[in-house]
């Protein structure tokens, strides 16, 4: 059984894992379908998705007509300016056949010059705060990669009290001493506001490399031993606190899922480094 934990200040006991719908950016629906069945069999109530991840809304759009119900439902607008990004929250709505969202999210706001406009007069959080007051999303959260993303979290959360924060977090990252210090910073924060943290790239090996075959739908080469996938997911929910959102390719999902629910304790950090060790783990974001 996966537990839940109360998603911030929303009021929801979401599930520690939350589905990442980027794994239904490019699949059948057929496909969607299969997954959609086997993270209701597990008891996952949170769906996590993205105007710009492919098909994924398309494909989540038929089962809210029975489902809404079930899902604390979220997605993203990589838009920056006001009414580019309301119009992204719009279409988003339409795709997933729902006329609310549990949880709107400013996507990837990690550039300076785009939180400027994102964040400034004219810009997408306007745009997500008049979808709030008309009752279109409940909820304003924001997410990104790279080792800055700590800081410019941090940055946009003494600009506007957001609901949530999405952001990697993994054991070779937090090698890097300053994204350690950085994420501790963050998470503080957090928790002093009753910030929501969804963590990202769990169970990633390394970038794929410059002529590696590309044997996965994820962007970054990921973990496909259940034993290692088992010992990162674990590392990352012995965090307490934190979400673990999913990793983006439907054939790999059931291994993280079937780690998740046989979470006991969180690993060592000797166990940790013989880990990175035996299957060469990398940071993603350097």
């Amino acid at each position: 059984m996966i537990p839940t934990l109360d998603f911030g200040r929303t009021g929801h006991a979401s599930t520690r894992i939350i589905f990442g719908a980027a794994a239904l950016s490019s699949v059948t629906q057929a496909e969607a379908d299969s997954t959609m069945e086997l993270i209701l069999e597990h008891g996952i109530n949170h769906i996590d998705t993205a105007a710009s991840y492919g098909e994924s809304e398309l494909r989540i759009g038929p089962w809210m007509k029975e489902h809404r119900g079930t899902f604390f439902l979220a997605s993203k607008t990589g838009d920056r300016t006001y009414q580019e990004a309301y119009d992204s929250i719009r279409r988003s709505l339409e795709r997933l056949q729902t006329d609310q969202l549990d949880l709107i999210q400013l996507h990837n706001l990690v550039e300076p010059d785009e939180w400027d406009t994102a964040m400034g007069p004219g810009g997408a959080l306007e745009a997500a705060i008049r979808a709030r007051e008309e009752g279109l999303v409940r909820f304003i959260g924001v997410t990104g990669h790279g080792t800055t993303i700590p800081v410019m979290h941090k940055r946009s959360l003494e600009r506007f009290d957001f609901d949530s924060v999405l952001l990697p977090y993994n054991f070779p990252m937090t090698q890097n001493a300053q994204y350690a210090a950085d994420f501790e910073t963050l998470i503080a924060m957090c928790e002093e506001r009753n910030v929501a943290i969804q963590t990202i790239k769990a169970i990633t090996k390394a970038p794929w490399g410059e002529h590696a075959e590309r044997t996965a739908a994820t962007w970054y080469e990921p973990l496909r031993d259940q034993d290692a996938i088992d010992t990162t997911t674990h590392w990352v929910l012995g965090r307490p606190g934190v979400f673990l959102n999913t990793v983006g390719d439907i054939h790999i999902l059931p291994m993280v899922l079937d780690a998740a629910e046989r979470f006991e304790a969180r690993p060592s950090d000797a166990a940790m480094h013989s880990l990175t060790e035996q299957w060469t783990l990398e940071p993603l974001f350097v």
